[in-house]
């Protein structure tokens, strides 16, 4: 029999379940992804003799980076946890594709990690968004989508 002592906390979301769940925090995340990826690209690197300049630069250009990739995992864990703990079996019979939508979704979240691409940010915005749809349309709400940024 084990002992107390051998015992091993374990926490998780949602398997309680508790029955709280939102869209929002991936969209909020995946703006923060569009963001970052737009600052990126419009940051404009200084001459390489600039030693000060390109410091700055590099500094700016990795933190940009960093958040960037947190926020686009950030939304692949929000999602998956959508799609595997709220989503169930008789949803699909009236959204056959939704496996599909969802795995879309977080291939996106991994090729924002990966690149620095303005049409990939977009394409996950508008996979949150079709999510968003259809989440609130499965609890039988039509909530508007509105954008933080």
């Amino acid at each position: 029999m084990a002992d107390e002592r051998d015992l091993i906390e374990a926490e998780a979301h949602c398997d309680g379940p508790c029955g709280v769940y939102d869209p929002a925090s991936a969209r909020i995340a995946a703006e923060a992804v569009q963001s970052m990826t737009t600052k990126m690209l419009s940051l404009e690197c200084p001459d390489t003799g600039d030693s000060a300049g390109m410091a700055a630069y590099l500094n700016t250009m990795s933190r940009y980076a960093a958040i960037k990739e947190d926020e686009a995992q950030k939304c692949k864990d929000e999602l998956l946890v959508l799609w595997t703990d709220f989503f169930k079996p008789e949803h699909l019979e009236s959204i056959p594709n939704l496996h599909d939508i969802f795995w879309n979704a977080a291939k996106l979240c991994s090729a924002c990690k990966v690149e620095v691409s303005s049409v990939h940010a977009q394409e996950l915005m508008d996979a949150c968004e079709e999510i968003h749809s259809i989440f609130w349309g499965a609890k039988g709400r039509d909530d508007a989508w509105v954008r933080a940024s």
